[in-house]
């Protein structure tokens, strides 16, 4: 198995944490953070690819003949994708009820959250 999916994920991960370090937007600062996200889809996917196998649904093959993907490591990846779109719904809703209370969405002119 090819090393390049670990690569692509780590490397999406790193110019997520990238992007919300150094954001002075929280709109850009959820997208960042989809971002991270993102990498979690193709380490799962990697993690669960087998070289020559086929899908997990088994139709008009005898069980054992051939070698099939992880279902699990599917479901989870669904599981993540539908738990992603939740957090980035509810971030960006809270984003606009920050921007309709304090009529910024710069998180250094929130002097309100200071400590």
């Amino acid at each position: 198995m090819s090393a390049a999916p670990y690569v692509v994920a780590g490397w999406l991960f790193l110019m997520g944490c990238h992007g919300l370090a150094t954001s002075r937007n929280l709109i850009h600062a959820v997208g960042c953070l989809a971002v991270c996200q993102s990498s979690t889809y193709v380490l799962l996917l990697a993690v669960g690819y087998r070289s020559g196998a086929t899908a997990p649904v088994f139709s008009d093959i005898a069980p054992g003949s051939r070698p099939v993907v992880d279902p699990v490591v599917q479901a989870l990846t669904l599981t993540d994708i539908v738990i992603g779109a939740t957090v980035t719904a509810l971030l960006l809703s809270l984003v606009v009820q920050v921007a309709k209370r304090h009529r910024t969405v710069d998180p250094d002119e929130l002097s309100e959250l200071r400590g």
